[in-house]
């Protein structure tokens, strides 16, 4: 069996995604995410430049050796977009491989670790009644976790909370720029988490993502003060640039930490677990080289008792949230799937065999990891360039967004 094509497909139903589709001499495909948000272009020139030209005559059974050829072969390793690149081709080729073996991908990687995925929803508002409101429809949904954010006085923009209808981030062709305050985040978000326990209770997880936006002792401070509220994890506390800030956190707090939307590899986060200074990693399969290296970063992670908690907000196309939910399943040291819905329309182009029920996620048993591309409809979007927001602080020193 021999690749004979690859093509990329640039999107945008609802918000811009990028699909990698490789095809074999036997008429077997298999599709992967390409996205990085706000810089998908970027992604789509590696790979139509570079990787595609060399996939044409590879036998796509090599899974191993062609991730490989990618990272190694190079020289200029890692990165974001050469590990979405590399992530596209890897979980198009599990794709194939699942489907040449006629069995749902979570088979071929070992087979079932649970029966269902756990994942949390998003809530937010405005006020800090707004996102208990919010926090109840979700429960009422089903879920059993849920992330909580809301605005803060003071702040025309905050992470994680929208305007109106749906939070999307990327919303201009150009970067917007918003003020935030450290000062009065740290006062008024553990008000938020009381609020969310009074209504809800104590069986419910909260979840709540910082949003690399404080520093080591800052953090340790807001890690403390909402110790009573019993965090299912505090995301992204700082930039983790310099992982000895961790270890600040880590002396000050028992609140759980999460961190690792943005990671790449393995060496990432490798310093991070191997000192325990994290509970959760959140490595994704699209932005961490896909299935095969994100295996080897929860080996890794099992050994020191952190478990995995895989991003999955709607800058991943369903094809990844496809993926990850077969990795889910696999997973022996699983945390939680992060789950936000995508538009109508998305799942339209994207059609897919994974579903909801009371809190738990199901990859369903289709051959492959079960998401196809509707290329025709997907032709009916195209792209919009979209930026991720910038943040300064009050006196207009550029911050950390």
């Amino acid at each position: 069996m021999k690749i004979v094509d690859a093509k990329v497909i640039l999107c945008s139903p609802g918000r811009n995604f990028v699909t990698l589709k490789i095809m074999t001499d036997e008429g077997v495909y298999g599709i992967g995410d390409a996205t990085l948000n706000g810089r998908e272009k970027a992604v789509v020139a590696y790979l139509e430049d570079y990787v595609c030209p060399s996939l044409i005559g590879k036998d796509p059974q090599q899974i191993e050796d062609i991730w490989q050829f990618f990272y190694r072969g190079v020289y200029w390793r890692r990165g974001p977009v050469t590990m979405t690149a590399i992530a596209a081709v890897d979980v198009a080729l599990w794709d194939i491989k699942a489907k040449l073996a006629d069995m749902p991908l979570y088979q071929l990687l070992g087979g079932r670790s649970r029966d269902g995925v756990m994942v949390y929803a998003h809530a937010n508002g405005k006020e800090i009644s707004e996102t208990v409101h919010e926090v109840q429809q979700m429960v009422a949904q089903g879920y059993k976790a849920v992330r909580v954010q809301c605005g803060v006085p003071g702040l025309d923009h905050v992470y994680g909370v929208a305007k109106q209808g749906r939070y999307e981030p990327a919303s201009s062709d150009l970067p917007a720029e918003h003020v935030w305050s450290t000062e009065k985040y740290l006062n008024h978000v553990p008000k938020l988490f009381q609020a969310v326990r009074d209504a809800v209770g104590e069986d419910i997880h909260i979840l709540h993502d910082v949003h690399h936006r404080l520093t080591p002792i800052e953090a340790a401070r807001l890690g403390k003060e909402i110790e009573p509220y019993h965090l299912f994890w505090m995301e992204d506390p700082v930039p983790a640039e310099n992982q000895e800030g961790f270890k600040l956190i880590r002396q000050h707090t028992t609140t759980p930490i999460a961190v690792g939307e943005i990671f790449n590899s393995i060496h990432d986060c490798r310093e991070l677990i191997q000192n325990q200074l994290i509970d959760y990693i959140r490595a994704t399969v699209v932005h961490a080289g896909g299935i095969t290296h994100l295996r080897r970063i929860a080996d890794l992670a099992s050994l020191y008792h952190v478990k995995t908690g895989s991003h999955g907000a709607t800058d991943l196309s369903p094809v990844c949230m496809g993926a990850a939910l077969h990795f889910d399943t696999w997973v022996p040291n699983f945390g939680i799937q992060e789950h936000m819905a995508h538009e109508e329309i998305t799942d339209e182009v994207f059609p897919h065999a994974y579903s909801f029920k009371d809190g738990f996620f199901t990859p369903g048993e289709v051959p492959g990891h079960g998401v196809d591309i509707d290329e025709k409809l997907a032709a009916k979007y195209p792209y919009q360039r979209k930026c991720l927001p910038v943040n300064r602080l009050q006196d207009g020193t550029l911050w950390h967004w």
